[in-house]
C-alpha cells in the first residue's frame, strides 16, 4: 500500500509540474503529459481497487483543472475525466498478464495511445459542445503529440517507477520467478 501512496503523491506533483513545462513549438504547441504515464504504470502494477482509486484521483485533479464554463454553457464538465481515466486504466489493468511476463513495452505504447485518447476526448467534447468539428494539422499535433511524447518518456518513467516499486516492496510487482511461473500455465 506504500507504493499506492507514492503513486498518489507522484501524480499530484506531476500535475503541478505539467503547468511549468512549456508547450512544444515544433509540435504546434502540443503539451507534455506526465500524469497518464504514472497512472497507467499504476494500472499495470496495482490491484484493481487501487487502480480505480488512482484513476479517480487523477481524473478528479484533471477535472478540477480543466472544467470549463462559458456563460451558462458547460464545455468540459466535472466527472468526465474520472470516468475516462477509469475506463483506460481498466483496459491497462487487463493487460497486466503481459506486464507480469515482463513485456514492459506494452506499458510504453499503451501509455501513448491512452494519453492521446484523453486529449482527443477533451477536443471532441469541446467541439461537439461548440457545434463545429474542425480538424487540421494543428489539431492533429495537439492530439497525437502528447501521445508521442508519452511513448518517448514512458521507458524512463517505467524504469523509475519500477525501481520505486521495488524500493517500497510492492507485493504486486512481478519478479523473475513470476515470469517463469506464468509461462508454466498452458
Amino acid at each position: 500500500m506504500i507504493f499506492f501512496v507514492v503513486l498518489l503523491i507522484l501524480t499530484f506533483l506531476a500535475q503541478i509540474v505539467e503547468f511549468f513545462i512549456p508547450p512544444l513549438d515544433w509540435m504546434y504547441d502540443a503539451r507534455i503529459y506526465i500524469v497518464p504515464v504514472i497512472v497507467f504504470y499504476g494500472a499495470m502494477s496495482l490491484p484493481f481497487p487501487a487502480v480505480m482509486g488512482l484513476a479517480f484521483f487523477a481524473g478528479f485533479m484533471l477535472d478540477a483543472l480543466t472544467a470549463q464554463v462559458l456563460g451558462n454553457r458547460v464545455e468540459i464538465s466535472v466527472g468526465w475525466s474520472i470516468l475516462l481515466y477509469a475506463v483506460l486504466a481498466a483496459i491497462m489493468h487487463g493487460l497486466r498478464p503481459l506486464f507480469i511476463k515482463g513485456r514492459w513495452e506494452v506499458h510504453c505504447i499503451m501509455s501513448g495511445v491512452c494519453t492521446s485518447a484523453i486529449v482527443l476526448a477533451q477536443y471532441l467534447m469541446i467541439s461537439f459542445r461548440r457545434g463545429s468539428l474542425f480538424f487540421n494539422r494543428e489539431a492533429w499535433w495537439q492530439i497525437a503529440g502528447p501521445g508521442i511524447i508519452a511513448i518517448l518518456i514512458a521507458p524512463l518513467a517505467f524504469w523509475i517507477l519500477h525501481w520505486l516499486a521495488g524500493l517500497t516492496r510492492n507485493p504486486y510487482r512481478p519478479d523473475r520467478d513470476a515470469y517463469d511461473a506464468y509461462d508454466a500455465y498452458p
